[in-house]
């Protein structure tokens, strides 16, 4: 029934009696079984997939008297198989013969073992739980007189083929990324972890869209406590549609009004593998390429899959390289707005003579020109994602330098702020997590602000205040800052370091207290002894 609307503001959906019996109507149709009769069964699929002008039904007649139908939905199905291992194998000759002497009950069996070629059957007797497998791809076969449905896995779609990862790209390591196939996302997974413990469990979500989804864990890794949450989690969501996994990590999340993600997106199968050696557990949803891993902690976000195919010093001194950069990107506009404001006396006096010379034609404070230059350089940032790739390279490049020039030109900003802004901009880019870098990003803003108005002083209390929040978030129970905080020294050789291969020996344990040992100690490599 249409709504009513009373105003722009103020409407409501219609309350009649013919509304209010539409959904329970629908309802009692889907719990319904099958009743036998061909010509009623199909009159009830017809009415619940009224206006579907994408569903098929195709009636036959066996070899001898016998009506049957098939249901399926075009554009989900692989037509090619249907007419030739369903239809074809039905209307055959010898299929009148198999099933000539066949009781009734016995009859849908015998069609499924003996005469459909098929790898994937099952059988069904609630017509909603026939309709979800026939809207999921699957093809229906009725016969009359039986009670039951035959379901034939049919299931094909346009999808992706496998690529890179656009947003993780490596150096060295796999070039293979997820895709929107959930099906083909677990088998990236699978080609990687060839153990009958590494588990993948199916859940569905989404009362219209019923996504599609796996947790992938290895048990006796995981702890069992952990996949029992994540799973409690999930059932909690009650929503219409997840169309991406972003709907699902907002709902799932410990402390839903921070900034920072407590949950790892990533499109890349072999970093999810490598977590779920840890004992983390990785969600893989339908339509999407973005896989969720839980739990993670700051630390994991900072680090790239490609840290571990490096060798560990060149590794170690990325890590390093890393977190300082993560570190000026969020402080480094701050502390010039607080020094050229409050603290001049700790600059050297040349550097102090060329900032004053270089700011004497501006007419804004320092704040003020900084929060100009960062705005503009976050909108060429926005505008460079979202126009196709080859022109956003360029806008992103080119309107920098033309923009930048021209505002130190006509004396808006000073040159010592280009620089400033350029270097904090480049720093944004090397957080491996794009929503850590987003969230380093808009924390950047505040706290310009407070190095406007209290300085120096404003700058260290405010990330007093940032560390006392981060030690306070928990991800899944795990808190953010481990192992720094709580210290464990043993688990600093993967935070702060990359320590080699051979000195890992433990996981962390956080999430792999069950089985910490990693590998067998004593691999360390050794020059081979000479002899004589």
């Amino acid at each position: 029934m249409p709504l009513r609307f009373k105003g722009s503001r103020d409407w409501k959906p219609d309350k009649s009696k013919d509304a209010a019996a539409a959904a329970p109507a629908q309802e009692e149709a889907d719990g319904q079984a099958l009743s036998g009769d061909l010509a009623s069964d199909l009159a009830t699929f017809k009415s619940c997939f009224d206006r579907l002008s994408d569903m098929v039904f195709r009636e036959i007649r066996l070899a001898g008297p016998r009506k049957a139908a098939l249901i399926y939905l075009d554009g989900m199905c692989d037509v090619g198989r249907i007419d030739t291992d369903i239809l074809k194998a039905l209307l055959q000759e010898s299929t009148g013969q198999a099933l000539k002497d066949a009781p009734v009950d016995a009859m849908l069996g015998r069609i499924d073992e003996q005469i459909v070629h098929a790898a994937q059957t099952t059988k069904d007797r609630l017509i909603g739980s026939i309709a979800d497998h026939i809207l999921g791809g699957k093809t229906a076969l009725l016969l009359d007189g039986v009670k039951e449905a035959l379901l034939i896995g049919t299931q094909k779609w346009e999808s992706r083929s496998i690529d890179e990862s656009p947003s993780e790209p490596v150096i060295r390591g796999p070039r293979d990324g997820f895709t929107e196939n959930i099906r083909t996302n677990t088998s990236l997974i699978r080609r990687r972890l060839k153990d009958k413990n590494v588990k993948m469990e199916a859940m569905q979500t989404g009362r219209i869209s019923k996504t599609q989804i796996v947790l992938v864990y290895v048990e006796g890794i995981a702890d069992p406590k952990l996949v029992d949450e994540v799973k409690a989690r999930i059932k909690r969501v009650d929503i219409d549609a997840v169309l991406e996994s972003g709907y699902l990590e907002e709902l799932i999340e410990d402390s839903p009004l921070t900034i920072f993600p407590q949950i790892m997106n990533t499109e890349r199968p072999d970093r999810v593998a490598g977590l779920v050696l840890e004992g983390k557990v990785g969600i893989l949803v339908d339509n999407t390429p973005f896989a969720l891993v839980v739990p993670v902690t700051m630390f994991d976000l900072l680090e790239a899959s490609e840290d571990y195919y490096q060798r560990f010093i060149p590794s170690t001194v990325t890590r390093w390289l890393r977190l300082w950069l993560a570190f000026s990107a969020l402080v480094f506009p701050s502390l010039y707005i607080a020094i050229t404001a409050f603290h001049q006396e700790m600059l050297p006096t040349s550097l102090l003579l060329s900032i004053a010379a270089s700011r004497e034609a501006v007419p804004f404070p320092a704040i003020v020109e900084a929060f100009l230059m960062e705005l503009a350089f976050e909108g060429l940032r926005e505008a460079g994602v979202r126009l196709p790739r080859p022109v956003g390279q360029a806008v992103s490049i080119v309107g920098a330098l033309v923009i930048g020039q021209a505002a130190v030109q006509a004396g808006i900003v000073s040159a010592t702020l280009v620089i400033v802004v350029s270097f904090t901009g480049i720093a944004s880019f090397i957080f491996p997590a794009y929503s850590l870098g987003v969230a380093v990003r808009l924390l950047r803003f505040p706290l310009m602000i407070i190095a406007g108005t209290m300085g120096l002083y404003g700058i260290l209390l405010a990330l007093l205040a940032l560390l006392i929040h981060l030690a306070g978030l928990r991800s899944f129970g795990v808190p953010y800052l481990s192992p720094v905080s709580p210290l464990r020294a043993s688990e600093l050789k993967d935070v702060l370091i990359r320590a080699p291969w051979w000195a890992m020996w433990w996981r962390p344990m956080e999430t792999a207290r069950m089985n910490p040992n990693r590998m067998k100690r004593g691999l360390r490599p050794r020059k081979p002894e000479r002899k004589g």
